[in-house]
């Protein structure tokens, strides 16, 4: 994918300060360019405020076009939400390094874990907010002001962002033609062989949640649950992930990212476990208190824990390919879920959880914990 394309050449080339001219890039070849910057931060705050942040305000317009051309507006709104998507990832692999170079890895799992704890402290706050607006405002009113709110928050993130201070590392990667790293790229998997186990358990891990998202419509099917208590449903998922977050950043601090990971994949395989044998509606309580606090570790350890398989000027291929493999199979998830759900939700509850609980044992048994492996090999 041509991920810097709608970008001018020589935009691009003051957004991220290169002495060298910057051709249309792959993911994979921006990784190869990201590891030899000097600095992250330019790469976060200057091309992330156009691929990243910006594209948040065409909801606004979206909103304003809804009722004088409803197709327009759709389309104009999901160009918009899918640039900030895109935008987000492309520079993922930068910000995640960002983190690496501020924190020690004892500490950054409580940063983490701290932050997604307010940020769903304030989400909750967003998500009362919304609901008074779209109360007390006519459509499409309502969703303007709701998208203003949400794009201006956004961009002041943007400004907090760029006040931060990045220790500046010399770069020792030598230059690689494109060509070079992208055959270089099978050769980390073949060689690295702890990382390659992780990608395989993480993959699993990400498929055994395709059914995450037909646990709700399971229990109104199966027991016609009242949309209060859907909502109590949603209440107690969040309570589950924000009680987690704090929990798995500390605990990561101390005793590393791999058991987060292996907390969240047997919480995943119980909570399916508890939906296929339910026996009744109270059964998906602890369901979705289990899917909060196995969510909590994805948006957290599963971030962090990559940058510990290698070296500070490698993080950001490492967290490429990482990113790709997770990301192709959480594309895919979904679709085999639907197709499982159309024969039965009990069966897709069921393979869901025996997939987790095989990326359990993997993740626990097969993968070492990457900073024991990093001290042996030192």
């Amino acid at each position: 994918m041509r991920i810097l394309a709608a970008l001018p050449y020589r935009a691009l080339r003051w957004l991220l300060r290169m002495d060298q001219p910057v051709p249309l890039r792959t993911d994979e070849e921006l990784a190869a360019e990201v590891e030899r910057l000097a600095r992250r931060k330019p790469v976060i705050v200057n091309l992330g405020l156009f691929t990243d942040r910006l594209p948040l305000w065409g909801l606004i317009v979206a909103a304003m076009l809804a009722t004088r051309s409803p197709q327009l507006a759709l389309t104009v709104f999901f160009v918009s939400y899918a640039g900030h998507g895109v935008g987000a990832g492309i520079v993922a692999p930068a910000w995640q390094e960002l983190i690496a170079r501020c924190f020690p890895v004892n500490r950054r799992g409580s940063f983490l874990g701290l932050t997604n704890f307010l940020g769903a402290g304030t989400g909750a706050l967003g998500a009362a907010l919304s609901a008074w607006l779209l109360r007390t405002f006519p459509f499409p009113t309502n969703f303007a002001y709701i998208f203003t709110i949400a794009a201006s928050m956004i961009l002041l993130s943007w400004f907090f962002l760029s006040l931060t201070r990045e220790p500046v590392r010399a770069v020792t990667v030598p230059r690689r033609s494109n060509r070079e790293f992208l055959v270089g790229l099978p050769a980390v998997l073949r060689h690295d062989h702890n990382f390659r186990r992780f990608l395989i358990a993480r993959m699993l891990m990400a498929l055994g949640s395709m059914g995450s998202g037909f646990v709700t419509v399971a229990a109104v099917q199966r027991w016609h649950v009242p949309d209060a208590t859907v909502g109590i449903y949603t209440a107690v998922l969040l309570v589950g992930q924000t009680v987690a977050n704090l929990a798995f950043g500390f605990l990561a601090d101390r005793f590393g990212h791999k058991l987060c990971l292996e907390i969240s994949a047997m919480a995943s395989a119980l909570g399916f476990g508890l939906a296929w044998l339910a026996a009744s509606a109270e059964w998906y309580y602890m369901v979705f208190a289990l899917s909060g606090i196995a969510s909590s570790a994805i948006m957290g350890s599963a971030i962090l824990v990559v940058m510990e398989f290698c070296e500070p000027q490698r993080i950001p291929t490492y967290v490429g390919i990482g990113n790709t493999s997770v990301g192709l199979v959480g594309l895919i998830a979904p679709l085999i879920g639907a197709g499982l759900a159309e024969a039965s939700y009990g069966l897709l509850f069921a393979v869901s959880s025996g997939i987790a609980l095989s990326a359990f044992i993997l993740m626990r048994w097969w993968v070492r914990e990457p900073r024991q492996a990093a001290k042996l090999t030192r």
